[in-house]
């Protein structure tokens, strides 16, 4: 299996593994315009040539990053690939000198196992929450907040 950035080429299998989630209510959509415009920000999990997973890293703030549209392919779920995208975006954070990570889940143990501690939502800066006002459950949100903090990598 090899992480690496995402290409122009993989919008269209991030848009599709993303939209198998959303479809399912597990995740937000995300727009093929979104997916380009932010493609800076996706690590993809390729094997044999095919994109199997992917993971967004956003900044928000000088102190905090959001792991954001984690979404791995059913065949290659219990495969670790999940665990590889998020110590990928945990190295780029800690690369970029972000000390603290968060993830809005509805799998709070997958990131448990990851070192990650459930935290109050209400606990993070009202910037996390521009992506809840476009969420249709926005009201009635069942998403979990986990955070991480990262040592800084020089």
């Amino acid at each position: 299996m090899n992480i690496r950035s995402a290409k122009i080429s993989d919008a269209k299998r991030i848009n599709a593994l993303i939209s198998s989630y959303a479809e399912r209510d597990r995740m937000l959509f995300r727009s093929m315009a979104d997916i380009y415009e932010n493609l800076q920000a996706f690590t993809v999990a390729e094997l044999n040539g095919g994109v199997v997973g992917c993971c967004a890293l956003e900044i928000i703030w000088s102190d905090l990053a959001e792991i954001k549209s984690l979404a791995v392919d059913e065949a290659n779920k219990e495969k670790g690939t999940g665990k590889m995208l998020v110590a990928a975006a945990l190295e780029q954070a800690g690369l970029l000198g972000v000390p603290r990570i968060f993830a809005l889940t509805l799998e709070p143990d997958f990131f448990e196992k990851l070192g990650f501690e459930i935290v109050k939502k209400e606990t993070l800066p009202m910037k996390v929450w521009s992506d809840c006002a476009k969420c249709p459950k926005q009201q009635n949100c069942d998403e979990i907040a986990v955070v991480k903090t990262v040592s800084r990598r020089s």
